[in-house]
């Protein structure tokens, strides 16, 4: 089967099952036409797709952190601020702690959506949050960034589509500093996750000069 035909089956399924989205997108095939309805439909398979992107990014990352934590085991109770191989480890592993807390947050986000009114009042702040990450894993794990720019891709869309289809308002500047705010308690959190693993590192200094 020819993926265009595929394709064409896809949507054709998608428009007889329109009513069953409807109700999971808290949306009803009269109020909102047939043509903006079957868009609607549209945002269930990519977020689902993001979804499993998300996860797929998660799990690369989780699997160097186990690398790196058994790597790291010696720095528990030889760590030394002077020797910068033990200060690269510790660095390489927080960037991984870290950027796998915000991960975490992202997820629950998209978890914690109901319909699609609630996306564009979700989703905005999580879009600013991976692009850091993406940026802080592009030299180190290039894959992993190249992921992250793709699923900021295709959330930015969800969120721009679900909003014009609720007529939602959004503040981008808001966003950006429920983002911000994020990025700092998460980092606190990597902080003193890290810390209670390796007593010996000063990760207030180590990350704050």
């Amino acid at each position: 089967m020819s993926l265009r035909l595929r394709k064409l089956l896809l949507h054709r399924s998608q428009i007889q099952n329109l009513s069953q989205y409807s109700m999971l997108l808290n949306y009803s095939f009269d109020t909102l036409g047939f043509e903006n309805a079957s868009h609607s439909v549209t945002l269930v398979p990519r977020l689902d797709y993001s979804v499993n992107l998300l996860d797929n990014i998660i799990e690369t990352l989780q699997e160097k952190r186990i690398e790196l934590k058994s790597v790291n085991q010696y720095l528990v109770t030889d760590f030394d601020k002077e020797d910068q191989s033990h200060v690269k480890n510790i660095e390489l592993e927080h960037l991984v702690v870290y950027s796998l807390e915000i991960l975490f947050k992202i997820k629950n986000q998209i978890g914690s959506i109901s319909g699609i009114n609630s996306i564009p009042e979700i989703l905005p702040s999580s879009i600013p949050m991976i692009r850091t990450i993406s940026a802080k894993l592009f030299v180190l794990f290039p894959i992993c960034s190249q992921k992250l720019s793709e699923l900021s891709v295709h959330l930015g869309s969800i969120v721009l589509d679900s909003a014009a289809l609720t007529t939602a308002c959004f503040d981008f500047s808001k966003s950006n500093n429920v983002s911000s705010t994020l990025l700092d308690e998460v980092k606190l959190m990597a902080d003193s996750k890290l810390n209670k693993q390796y007593p010996l590192v000063d990760f207030f200094k180590l990350f704050n000069v």
